[in-house]
Order: structure tokens, then sequence, then C-alpha cells
């Protein structure tokens, strides 16, 4: 096969050169003459795609490919040339830029196709182009600067090839973020934000609308993969999922289309972020019509956001409410008109208007094999009879990035020509040097706009926000809602006036589109297995956690002495426990030791009256005097321990506790121990009561309380008790108690109490049946039995009970012990000295040895 493409060039090298050797520029292959031409001393290039299509071609690879054959007309592209022809005309009929030095131009159809593209972006700058007059090529053709393309994709192609002769290309719509990377593009420039910027606007803007669940579809291209791909990285930072995201294009097969239409019908989300061309999206309105696709949010980019034709097209209000960026509007004096105003095209009489002009007026100039009921053209036509995408003005921001592009050229020009009155040279600067220079530039436009190329060049980003509503004639218009501008800081970026925007379905209020709805505070998010974090459940906060946030995802705890409210939303003070004389079980106790300091003091009166009475002196009545007052004490020690723990009370309840309890048994064990010695002392030749008289009866109770005083000092000398705050036994409050500080303290208080109680329980169970009409040994058995099971029962119900219980159980114990001590030794006495006063005689108490006697 190669040798027989050998051959066939050969052969048509030769003819070439046979039929035109007498022409100095010769064109090997498919030759392409710019449509579009106006000589000058310094020309500026113009890449525009005419045609929409192409039709596709039979290469049999075994002959040249023919020529090709574009279709589809495009306006959209002639009024890109028009605008650059105004920029150009105006700067020369400028005095003051590029004074003596005339623009020229050269304008290409690529008829979007990127091959088409990179030829003729090679054929202008490469100097040998066949002259399109009848002179010979006496003077190279070779550009300044290039202006196109359209699109993202030829840009990249067109830009990587001319990338090496250092002659810039300056695009007016290309916006993928791709051609800012300067080491692949170096001489790639724009007048339209990167959308790298739009992206983030366009995420930014989704997240402050609060959907937070959306689809997306992109043109499967560079401009659309890569717009996406940045808009799902910042949307995923702002906490906004994609549910799916779904390439397009327009040669996409039927089979293709309609997996795209399932998934949209099968998904949840009622926001679509659209990343297409405006072609693109034309023929998936017609796709979406036909299967009933409607009620959704369309958020979309400058591609078709304020398109009319795009709006036009909607007819079924598909689009209805959608909402996206757009190049801010701007305003050049004169270029609405001059585009309307087709004589420079008609003046040009190019092949290009014949065509332009047959599909504007749909009429056909006269030929010799047309037929009778064609319409004829006459050149007359009137502009203003005609509504298409040519007389529509919505895309002016787009034609003045075109235009802003030729000024760009010219001002840098006219600081490497040195012009000043006139231009010192009107040969072209190398073009590494211009393009460093073009770089650079920076000058304002006659309508103050200021125009200028960052490092990546790129321009500043800014965006109004536009939002399709419905007039009364129930035609779609571009009403601007907000404005973006990425030189705000971040917080001050997106400025939306609400209250203006109509959303989809025509209504006021904002959609909503979530996978789950928001996590109330406090709750936290969880996100649900195999799903993206935006499907989430709302899981309360655990005790002691609080959120107090929407859609937080993680609870706070609180800090030690607070705690979560019911709601889970703050953390309040924990609440303050103590036993305290203002509730139910203070009152109780402390009545209840109240009335035991009464019954003490009531007996006490009783006994002094009757003091000289027999049973009051047979049982000891200093002993009984001194046991009543330390049961007073025990009485009323016990209040100490009501109320909130001080560094005194706690000091307080356990010493007077373990003294005065000391005290009473020590008494008691003095009592026990006199019914005892008395029996000794009536066999005949005891003589023991001489040594447990009065004063050893009072020097006993001294030193067995002086013990329990010495233990009590060494403990408060040592390690004392102080108040301390119990967060452990409860999280939810704080418990206010003693600390015992040393524990070997307490429990060596209470050891000593025991011990004294079990020796007198057993001294006076050994007493319990000796001859006596009224043997007090038995009432002190019974008394120190209670006393020994309260206080055993004591200690578990002590180590077991949480919080103020622990208080009330100790206060319990004290008084029941107390109260067992008081009944039993006390009430019957007091019964025989007020009910049976018979019986309280010395005879009746001796009656029994009497008898034995």
């Amino acid at each position: 096969m190669e040798p027989v493409f050998t051959f066939l060039h050969m052969v048509i090298a030769i003819i070439n050169f046979s039929t035109a050797k007498e022409s100095v520029c010769i064109l090997q292959g498919e030759p392409v003459y710019p449509q579009l031409w106006k000589n000058g001393d310094i020309i500026v290039g113009g890449i525009f795609p005419f045609h929409s299509s192409w039709e596709i071609r039979d290469l049999s690879y075994v002959s040249m490919p023919p020529p090709l054959k574009c279709m589809s007309l495009d306006f959209r592209a002639f009024q890109y040339s028009q605008a650059l022809i105004f920029a150009v005309e105006e700067i020369n009929n400028s005095s003051s830029l590029l004074p003596g030095v005339s623009l020229g131009y050269k304008i290409y159809d690529t008829c979007s196709s990127m091959a088409r593209g990179v030829k003729v972006a090679l054929e202008l700058i490469n100097g040998n182009e066949k002259s399109e007059s009848n002179e010979n090529c006496t003077k190279p053709s070779q550009v300044q600067a290039i202006i196109g393309d359209t699109a993202s994709s030829p840009c990249m192609a067109i830009a990587k090839s001319i990338g090496p002769f250092s002659i810039p290309i300056i695009s007016h719509y290309a916006t993928c973020e791709c051609l800012s990377d300067k080491m692949k593009y170096p001489s790639f420039l724009r007048t339209i934000p990167s959308d790298y910027h739009q992206s983030r606007a366009l995420a930014e803007m989704v997240k402050h609308f609060g959907w937070t669940w959306v689809g997306a579809i992109r043109t499967d291209d560079d401009y659309g993969n890569s717009g996406m791909a940045t808009f799902s990285k910042v949307a995923q930072q702002l906490g906004v999922c994609l549910e799916y995201s779904l390439p397009f294009f327009r040669t996409y097969s039927q089979e293709k289309v309609l997996r795209i239409v399932e998934q949209i019908k099968s998904s949840t989300s009622r926001v679509i972020v659209a990343f297409l061309a405006h072609w693109d999206l034309e023929i998936l309105l017609h796709v979406f019509f036909e299967h009933n696709i409607t009620g959704y949010q369309w958020v979309g980019t400058e591609g078709w956001i304020s398109d009319s034709a795009v709006a036009t097209l909607d007819k079924h209000n598909i689009l209805q409410g959608a909402i996206g960026l757009a190049i801010p509007k701007t305003k050049v004096m004169g270029l609405k008109d001059f585009i309307l105003d087709i004589n420079p095209l008609k003046s040009a009489g190019s092949e290009i208007f014949i065509k332009f002009w047959e599909a504007m007026f749909k009429c056909k100039y006269p030929t010799q094999n047309d037929s009778a009921d064609i319409k004829i053209c006459t050149g007359n036509e009137q502009l203003s009879d005609i509504e298409n995408t040519f007389t529509d003005m919505s895309l002016l921001p787009i034609f003045n990035n075109v235009y802003k592009g030729v000024y760009a050229v010219a001002h840098t020009l006219h600081g490497l020509l040195d012009c000043k009155q006139t231009c010192t040279s009107k040969k072209q600067p190398d073009p590494l040097t211009f393009l460093e220079h073009l770089k650079k530039v920076r000058f304002e436009t006659s309508e103050g706009e200021e125009v200028y190329f960052d490092v990546n060049g790129d321009p500043a980003a800014k965006y109004d926000v536009i939002n399709w509503q419905t007039n009364k004639e129930h035609q779609h218009v571009f009403g601007t809602v907000g404005r973006y501008d990425s030189s705000f800081p971040v917080h001050e970026r997106l400025n939306v006036n609400m209250s203006s925007i109509t959303w989809a379905q025509n209504t006021n209020k904002i959609p909503i589109s979530v996978c789950s709805e928001s996590c109330s505070p406090g709750t936290r998010k969880a996100v649900q297995k195999g799903k993206p974090m935006c499907c989430f459940d709302c899981i309360p906060c655990a005790e002691g956690e609080i959120s107090n946030i929407t859609d937080s995802i993680a609870c706070d705890q609180c800090q030690q002495e607070y705690w979560s409210n019911p709601h889970r939303d703050t953390c309040v003070k924990k609440e303050i426990e103590y036993l305290s004389y203002d509730e139910i079980m203070g009152i109780l106790l402390t009545t209840i030791s109240a009335i035991g300091t009464f019954m003490t003091v009531i007996i006490a009166i009783i006994f002094f009256k009757y003091k000289n009475t027999p049973i009051v002196r047979a049982n000891n009545s200093e002993l009984s005097f001194l046991l009543l007052f330390a049961l007073a004490l025990c009485f009323l020690c016990s209040l100490t321990f009501i109320g909130q723990p001080s560094e005194w009370s706690c000091m307080l309840r356990h010493t007077a506790f373990g003294i005065t309890f000391v005290l009473c048994i020590s008494c008691v064990l003095g009592k026990t121990l006199v019914v005892l010695m008395a029996f000794r002392a009536t066999l005949p030749g005891s003589n023991v009561m001489k040594w447990f008289g009065p004063p050893q009866q009072r020097l006993s109770v001294l030193a067995f309380t002086l013990v329990q005083v010495i233990i009590c000092v060494l403990w408060l000398t040592i390690s004392p008790p102080f108040p301390f705050k119990n967060l452990k036994s409860y999280k939810e409050k704080i418990i206010l108690e003693c600390s015992l500080g040393s524990a070997i303290g307490f429990w060596a208080i209470l050891g000593y109490i025991g011990l004294l109680a079990l020796l007198c329980f057993i001294l006076a169970f050994l007493a319990r049946k000796l001859p006596d009409n009224f043997n007090e040994a038995k009432f002190i058995t019974f008394s120190m039995l209670i006393f020994c099971a309260v206080w055993i029962t004591f200690i578990p119900a002590y180590v077991s009970s949480p919080g103020k219980f622990t208080v009330a159980v100790e206060i319990f114990a004290i008084l029941a012990s107390s109260f067992a001590l008081l009944f039993c030794i006390f009430l019957p006495k007091c019964y025989i000295i007020l009910l049976k006063p018979e019986k309280n005689s010395k005879k009746h108490m001796m009656g029994k040895n009497a008898s034995h006697s």
C-alpha cells in the first residue's frame, strides 16, 4: 500500500507544479482559502466554525480524500467574525492607536473540525499561502496573532500545533481549565475566564442553595470532562454529592442516549448540573421532551445559560427556572449595529457571503439549473424582517471577548512599534517578543473595562448569575439575579438576590434536592454503608454529648461539670446533689432527729424529777444522765450530715459521730459492769464494789472516750475529710459529698465503736439472767443487739448506696441505733415511773432476793 501512496503523491505533485508554474506560492494537497480577508501592514488571523458539521466522506485509502464538504451554517460564527472585523476597522480609524499602521485580517472556516482547524492555523502562520488576488506571493503572509477558536478541544489541538512557533492564539470562548497549563500551551491566551473558576462558582452556588444531592450531564470532550472534574472535586469539598455524572456527545448512538434517559428517570436528585455545549443541549431537549423528563432544576454554564437559541428551542419549558453563570453584560458602542450591518460581508464578495445570504433569507441566487418554484435572492432583502440567531444579540459579552482580543494585539503592537505621533516601523515584531509583551499588556477599553492576562493567560473571573424566567408571552427571558467575582474573599464571592429567582415549574419556592434530610441539632450524621457521604442516617448524640449545628458529623463531649440537655443540643451545668434540708428526705431525717433529741430531753427531765426514787438510784443515775446527754448529742450530730458539705462540716460530722457514740457505748458498758459487779458484791466475802465505785465508772467512761478522741485527732491531723465533687457515681449530676481523706481513720473510728459495742453486748448477755426483779442487763442486751444489727447492716448499705443516699444511710444508722439505746434502756423505767409507781420501791426492786433468802 505504501508504494501506491508514494506514486500517487508524486503524480499529484507533478500535476500541481505543471499547472501552477507561473505562481510563486504553491500549495500541496487540498487548498483552503480564507472566507473573509483584508490586506494590511500586519495581519490578524481568525478561526471560526462557520459551519457546525461536515459531510461524512468515504475514505478508500487508495486515492486522495475528497475535499471536506461543510454543512449546517452557524450564524454565531458570523457574529464572531463581524466583531473581529469591527475591532480592526475601529483600530484602523483610530488616530491614537497604531497611527500609520493598517491592520488586515484573514478569517477561516473550520467546519467544526479539529483537523481542519489545525490545517488552517498552520496555513495562517507558514507564510506560503496562495494569494487570493492575481498578484504573485511577493511578501510573507504570516499573521501576528490568531483570534479563535470557539471551542476548547479545537483550541487545544491548534495551540499544541502552533505553540513551537510562538504565535499567540487568543480564544473568546474556550474555557477548559486544561488550557491554563503554560507548559503544554505556552502561546494560548483567552478573554473568557477559565472553567476552573466557573466550576468552583457552580459548586459554591449549588451549596448556597442547599442542594447536596445533584446529578450532572457533561459534554464528552475536553470542555465538559475537565469542567466537571473540577466541579466534582470542589463539590465534594463543600459536602455536595453527585448521584450521577453522565457524558453526552451529539454523535452518541440512540442506545447510549436511552441509557442517559433511564439513569435520570431512576434518580432521586431533582437538580441537574449541565456542563454542555449549546448544540449538545439542543439535541437533549428533544430527547427529554419525548421521554417526559420535566420538573428538574437545571444549573447551567456560560456555554448555554444565556443563549437565546437554546431558550427558543425549549418550547416545552424543560429548562424553566434554570439558573447558571454567564459572562457579565457589557456594551461596546457601535458593535451591535455593526454586526447587524451585512455590508462588510456583502462587500467582500466571497462565496461564504452567498451561502450566508441564502441561509439567512431562505432564498437562492439564480443559476442555470434553478427550478421555477425556488425563491430568488435579489440582494436587497432587509435584515429587519428576519428574526434568528444572527439577529439575536444575547451573546454580546462573547462578541466583546473577540473585540478585546483584537485590541490586546493592537495595544501590544503599539508598544513594540514605538508608536507616538506615528509608528516608527510597520514591520511585524518577532513572534516570541510579541508573545511575551502580549502576556503583560494591560489597558482599558473605551467603556472603562480593564483588560489583562494573568500568569496562566486568563482574565479575571467575573460572572453574572442568570435565571430563566417566563414573561407574559410565556417566553424565556434572562434575568440577572446575582454576581460572582473570584477576586473577592471566599465568603463574599457569590451574591444572589434569592427573592428575585424563579425556580423550576415556575415556583418561588426553592427546590429540595438532598439524599437525606438534614440532621437537626442533637444528632449526628452516620454515612449509610456503600453510599456517598450525602446519604446518611441521623443518630442521636449519646448522653453527655451534644451537637448544636445542623448536619453535625460528630457530637461534642460536654466538659466535666456539664451535661447534655434532653434535646442534646447544648451543655448545661450538671445538677448538684447533696442531702439538703429543703428536700423531703432531709426534712424527714431532721424531724426524726429533733424528735429523738426532744424525747431524750423529756426522759432526762423525768429522771431528774424522780432522781431520788429507787428505780433511778438503783440504775446508777449519774451514768444514766451522762448516757442521756450522749444520746442527745448523737441525735444532734446527725444534723451535721445534712446540708451542703463544707470543710468544717466534713471534719465535724464523722468526729462528732465517733466521739458521741463512744461516749454512749462507754456509758452503757459502765452500766453493764455495774450490774455485774453489783451481783458479785452480794456474794459472801466479796469486796469488788470498792474497785468499781462512781470514780472508777467516770474514769472508765473518760478512758474509753479518750481513745476515740485520739483516733479522731490523728485522722484530722494526717488526712482529714474534705468536700468533694463526685463525678463518677452519676454521669448526669455532681454529688457533693465528704471524701474520707484517710479511709483508715474512718474505719478505725467505726471499728473502735464496734469493738466497744461487741464487748458491751457480751457482758450484758452474760448478765441477762442475774436474779433481780428489775435486771437492767436484759434491756442493755436487747439494745446492743439492735445496735450491732443496725451497724452490721450499715456497712454493705453504705458501700452500695449512691450519692446522697450514702449520707442518708449513715444518718439512718445513727438515728436507729440511738433510738434503740433510748427506747430499750429508758422506756421501761419511764413506764414504771409514770404508769406503775407502786413498783418504784426498794421492796419491789429487791423482791426476788428476799424470797430466796
